[in-house]
């Protein structure tokens, strides 16, 4: 039996995902963590297609015949992205392990989910103070209730929502040794 330390499960993830519901504060810690990173961002949002918009402005929940399209779109622009730069970072809600299972499949390579964990008081008075292009906050409760936190096996670093935008880049940047070449100036 070796006493080598093991490699944490991400190692040699080119593509980080920041993932969780609605105003967990995704595309903000994703921003961060792309800076840190000098990595380009890509927000799922700007994936969705006008019709899961229109959904979601109307506040009725998408359906996985809704996402499928979205969710491969994303993976493949983030695989391009990180094809390009080296590494790249996306946000995306990626409630259930189907999908975040998907988004790795249609990538073709591994990904790192960093999940944006929090009470849903907390994010619902996040959710309540803001305005979104499209995300209704009637759909909070749907997006609790869809969400499958991740397990044990996946490549997932969680995070506390309640930290700052800053710590969570931060902490992710600094769990992730084997992009160490990408992080200039720090």
């Amino acid at each position: 039996m070796s006493t080598a330390p093991s490699l944490p499960p991400f190692k040699g993830a080119r593509i980080i995902i920041a993932m969780g519901v609605s105003s967990s504060g995704k595309s903000a810690s994703g921003a961060a963590i792309a800076r840190r990173l000098h990595a380009p961002f890509l927000d799922g949002d700007g994936y969705h297609p006008p019709a899961n918009k229109e959904k979601m402005r109307s506040g009725i929940p998408l359906q996985d015949e809704d996402r499928w399209p979205w969710l491969e779109t994303l993976a493949v622009a983030l695989h391009e992205a990180a094809d390009q730069k080296g590494v790249a970072v996306g946000a995306c809600s990626a409630l259930k392990r189907a999908y975040r299972d998907f988004l790795t499949e249609k990538a073709g390579e591994p990904i790192l989910f960093v999940f944006l964990d929090g009470d849903i008081e907390v994010i619902r008075k996040r959710i309540e103070a803001r305005a979104h292009e499209f995300m209704n906050p009637k759909l909070l409760d749907s997006q609790f209730a869809t969400l499958e936190r991740p397990a044990e096996d996946e490549n997932v670093l969680k995070v506390d929502v309640s930290d700052t935008v800053e710590a969570i880049a931060t902490k992710v940047a600094n769990k992730l040794t084997h992009l160490k070449v990408f992080k200039r100036g720090q």
